[in-house]
């Protein structure tokens, strides 16, 4: 990549931040009212098919680790109810999520997206190695200049707490999920990040630098639960 083309880049990351974080402003939680419901499917599926969330996601969406199976407690409003959307649509492809979305009826993808976005999970277990969790958090507040990989906080703000409704929260996530994501963007089966921001990244990143990221975002705990 061309000096001009990564300086591009950057600024597409600078414009959507700004963008996301404006909309932020408006506010990030989902609709009280939809959260009963939304706990009810978490906890016994629908029936048009979904299975309960709590088999993969746990009952208070704190995800498993070791797993790809991601945390939801916390994630924006927002965020949540387009993942699920874009399962549905084809712009994320996975064998156990898209089935599971393509069960559920718009109101509740909008009630399981209030339920999670108002857990507060306990955090995952934060023992991971420390040379590589220094060498993530190198690469996720500066970047990797030489290989044109601009920091993620750029995008996902401090300690990865997450901006707005596009850049979800990084801090206390599953780190075999984040990883599982990466792969994803290489193999085209998610193709729904913002200005395809993700995917112009993920390429210039190997393997060892990917796990690092991961792990050093699952050590800083979710926001909120006094782990940071």
């Amino acid at each position: 990549m061309k000096h001009h083309q990564y300086f591009a880049l950057v600024a597409g990351l600078l414009f959507a931040l700004a963008l996301t974080w404006g909309l932020a402003q408006e506010g990030s939680g989902g609709p009280a009212e939809g959260a009963e419901l939304g706990a009810q499917i978490a906890q016994q599926g629908t029936p048009g098919g979904a299975a309960p969330c709590m088999a993969c996601h746990g009952a208070e969406g704190a995800g498993i680790q070791g797993t790809p199976f991601p945390r939801l407690a916390g994630l924006d409003f927002q965020y949540i109810v387009k993942q699920l959307r874009d399962f549905q649509e084809g712009n994320r492809t996975d064998p156990t999520m898209t089935p599971m979305a393509m069960g559920l009826q718009p109101n509740e993808v909008e009630a399981v997206a209030a339920y999670f976005s108002q857990q507060s999970p306990p955090p995952l277990p934060t023992d991971q190695d420390a040379a590589q969790v220094a060498a993530g958090r190198l690469i996720a507040e500066r970047g990797i200049w030489g290989m044109y990989v601009p920091a993620c906080s750029s995008c996902h703000g401090p300690a990865g707490a997450g901006v707005g409704h596009t850049f979800p929260a990084l801090a206390g996530q599953n780190a075999a999920y984040t990883v599982k994501q990466f792969q994803n963007w290489r193999t085209d089966a998610r193709h729904n990040d913002a200005l395809g921001m993700m995917q112009a990244v993920v390429d210039r990143m190997n393997d060892e630098q990917i796990a690092a990221v991961a792990a050093y975002y699952q050590s800083l705990g979710a926001a909120g639960t006094g782990s940071e």
